[in-house]
């Protein structure tokens, strides 16, 4: 059984798999990470992409809304590049210390 933050991350996953070639995976990380719903918390995730730019966020936001919307949670999302990522220090090391990286597919990856 996949928890419910599991399954807002194959929607996302397969939304942005299906729009954006470039999409390289997300990484899960904050209080969701232990699966269970936290009422009044967003999930927080890094989406990675080839390339990021005002176009891309464009065309970003209308998904992430579509999926709180149906979902009934909070998503809030940093669309990056792993160039820039690596560049947002506090971030990136916040991440790699503690999240989870799923593939295109939602799987996840160690």
């Amino acid at each position: 059984m996949t928890s419910p933050v599991h399954d807002v991350i194959k929607v996302l996953t397969s939304s942005f798999r299906k729009k954006f070639d470039d999409f390289k995976g997300v990484y899960l990380f904050g209080q969701f990470l232990d699966g269970k719903n936290h009422e009044g918390e967003d999930i927080e995730l890094v989406a990675i992409f080839d390339n990021e730019n005002k176009k891309k966020r464009e065309e970003i936001w209308p998904i992430i809304g579509k999926i709180e919307t149906e979902m009934n949670v909070c998503i809030d999302l940093y669309p990056y590049t792993i160039e820039d990522f690596k560049k947002d220090k506090d971030l990136y090391n916040e991440v790699m210390e503690e999240g989870i990286f799923f593939d295109t597919l939602g799987i996840m990856k160690n």
